[in-house]
């Protein structure tokens, strides 16, 4: 074969795999980087429609300057009633933020002890969950229990469990994913056992006390348990792709909050005023985070706090797809905010 006829063939080959790699290239998401930045959060925000979303909230406070929302598209898409800043959003796991933060307090108080084992605390799971003598609370807090995850388990979120007992059945006398504290694994079985476990201490249920030791005392008067402690007409509607049915009436355990409610407490857990003292603020600092994100059927949440332009922003989605771009998409349309927030300084 001649050398120009080898080069003509490599050519080819080249071709084919180009145009064969740009077909799988998520043309959407590379679409929403590259358009130029709009000059306002609101312009970003006024393109959630493009980006997938029924709805947006988003919740900005800058130091020093009064806290802004920004809404865009609807809070049910069936009566159009547009998105409500005010409405109340599932939360999904933003609520480990603030079972963290009761560790901490019922640790600092000595209620609870990180170095204590699952065992101790609930044994009668001890031979139920492989390893229950060996995981401590700072494990399950930190994710480092090996237990698996109840919603990990085949098909979850196609019939969701409602009860804390039923969830915690699906993972019962399974494997270990692990050994104690030799890998991390995010496990939302983890939070359910430390409801319990708080719940057992104190002899009631764990938002009581999230109520009367953070809630109350940082006036976040919009936080709620669940959704049977809500007016259901104040809950911006969820959506997931392909399915027409509204679902904020389902009831998957989370807690319920408005953006600006979300953003007062994201605040004061970066601030340090969600804390009594420096030594309280030390042990949460020892075993969780700042920030979260929050993901579940109809509605996914971004909390963070931005040290460097000194801004907190809640993002609030009420569209979602577990396959496909939907989560990038938001996490995009969120990046996006923010530059235009530092651009303003």
């Amino acid at each position: 074969m001649s050398k120009s006829k080898s080069k003509r063939i490599i050519r080819v080959l080249l071709l084919i795999s180009t145009v064969v790699s740009l077909y799988f290239v998520p043309w959407p998401i590379v679409k929403a980087w590259i358009v130029p930045l709009p000059k306002t959060v609101q312009a970003q925000v006024d393109k959630a429609k493009d980006y997938g979303f029924d709805g947006i909230i988003v919740y900005v406070d800058k130091k020093n300057k009064a806290p802004l929302l920004y809404t865009s598209g609807y809070k049910n898409r069936e009566l159009k009633n547009p998105a409500d800043p005010k409405a109340l959003f599932k939360i999904a796991s933003l609520d480990k933020l603030y079972n963290a933060l009761a560790i901490a307090k019922l640790v600092h108080s000595n209620q609870l002890s990180l170095d204590k084992t699952l065992a101790d605390y609930l044994p009668e799971l001890k031979d139920k969950i492989e390893n229950a003598n060996a995981i401590t609370l700072r494990m399950l807090v930190q994710h480092r229990s090996g237990i698996p995850n109840f919603t990990d388990t085949h098909n979850y979120w196609a019939n969701p469990k409602e009860t804390d007992d039923e969830k915690l059945a699906l993972i019962i006398n399974k494997p270990a994913n692990f050994a104690p504290n030799e890998s991390y694994q995010y496990c939302n079985t983890n939070y359910l056992l430390i409801g319990r476990i708080i719940n057992r201490v104190l002899g009631y249920d764990t938002f009581t006390y999230i109520k009367n030791e953070i809630l109350t005392p940082l006036n976040l008067n919009n936080t709620y348990g669940s959704i049977d402690n809500v007016d259901i007409n104040d809950v911006m509607s969820g959506y997931y792709v392909g399915y027409d049915l509204d679902l904020k009436t389902d009831k998957v355990g989370s807690m319920l909050a408005t953006a600006e409610d979300v953003g007062k407490f994201i605040r004061a857990l970066n601030e340090g005023t969600a804390f009594k003292d420096k030594k309280e603020r030390d042990i949460y600092s020892s075993i969780y985070r700042y920030e979260h994100t929050g993901l579940i059927p109809g509605y996914q949440t971004i909390a963070k706090y931005h040290k460097d332009i000194d801004a907190v922003v809640i993002q609030f989605t009420n569209t979602v797809d577990f396959e496909g771009y939907n989560w990038s998409m938001s996490e995009i349309m969120y990046s996006r905010i923010v530059k235009i927030l530092k651009k303003d300084l």
